[in-house]
């Protein structure tokens, strides 16, 4: 009687895992990597080689000159060779009665700003994108985004002309209902009023590009879906669109805030006059004045570190807060 044999195959042999080698071989890897991707993308790195040499030539070197701050800065001495004197030059300034003027002016001033031209090219953009005349678009683009082309010098002197007691044209609207000549640029209380609009006309058209672009990644089924749904028009602008925008307008934001005690010089310093010193006089303005006129680089450097400190500070409070409100940062 014959039978069949069964051979059955041998179980296969267990894997045994290796731990992954530590220490100086995977740094090997890492630098092979590096390489790589070197070899790969050179020509990106290539293209950002100029910019970077820019930031650190231009930006980082010359953080190691903050030094002045803490020296009685002697110009035949140097920077490195002059006498320390600590904290004195910061005393100095916070003992100086003009000090708290001076951190009130700008933080108001930078306030203001913010909070006016923060949501109008939010609301420009949601108002664009919803037109659907492409001419009628690209001629409301096209007036809005034109200012920003605009030297500050020259919209100055734009604003100082329209609003001009004797010749401009806002007087002479003005005086048609028998109201007098009024000195807008000569009187503090409207200081702030004029420069905040008159930036808010200069940059809305060009911030509002941006949050164009954000509406443009957003996608269309989700309209699509909402239409379905029944959603007016406006509930798709707040459900659909405003929440696609976030994440832009969030780092926006931030970076407002985080530059709100580095309001322009320019533009202040051409706006002022000894009328409305008392509440046109910022710390971008006083530096220049204490270091460039009055030759005092040291209290002029211990101002403006003083100032870079209290942005650092903010720009990271605000930036956490925003993470943990909406999810979304400039490091997220």
């Amino acid at each position: 009687m014959s039978g069949t044999i069964e051979v059955r195959p041998a179980p296969p042999a267990p894997v045994v895992e290796r731990p992954a080698p530590s220490g100086r071989p995977r740094r090997t890897s890492r630098r092979t990597a590096a390489r790589r991707s070197f070899r790969r993308h050179w020509q990106l790195y290539l293209l950002i080689l100029v910019p970077v040499a820019y930031f650190v030539i231009f930006k980082y070197i010359p953080i190691a000159n903050a030094v002045i701050a803490f020296k009685n800065y002697s110009p035949v001495k140097g920077p490195w060779g002059s006498d320390w004197v600590g904290f004195q030059n910061f005393e100095l300034f916070f003992a100086n009665p003009v000090f708290w003027t001076l951190l009130k002016n700008t933080f108001l001033l930078a306030l203001y700003l913010v909070l006016a031209s923060f949501p109008i090219p939010i609301i420009l953009a949601l108002a664009l994108n919803e037109i659907r005349v492409g001419l009628f678009k690209k001629a409301v683009q096209l007036v809005t985004y034109a200012p920003y082309f605009i030297s500050t010098v020259v919209v100055v002197s734009m604003t100082i002309l329209v609003l001009s007691p004797r010749l401009g044209f806002v007087n002479d609207a003005i005086g048609l209902f028998g109201v007098p000549a009024i000195d807008f640029l000569g009187n503090p209380d409207y200081f702030r009023h004029i420069y905040v609009w008159s930036d808010v006309w200069q940059t809305t058209g060009y911030s509002a590009v941006i949050y164009l672009a954000a509406l443009a990644g957003i996608d269309p089924a989700l309209h699509e879906s909402a239409k379905i749904d029944g959603a007016s028009r406006i509930q798709r602008i707040l459900h659909v669109d405003l929440p696609g925008i976030l994440p832009t307008a969030v780092i926006i934001l931030v970076l407002g805030v985080g530059n709100i005690m580095s309001i322009g010089f320019e533009k202040v310093f051409l706006l002022q006059n000894p009328l409305n010193l008392s509440q046109s006089e910022i710390i971008a303005t006083y530096v220049y004045k204490t270091g460039l006129i009055n030759a005092d680089f040291s209290m002029a450097t211990a101002i403006g570190l003083f100032n870079s400190v209290i942005n650092l500070f903010l720009l990271l409070g605000v930036n956490f807060a925003a993470k943990r409100i909406t999810g979304n940062g400039l490091w997220s």
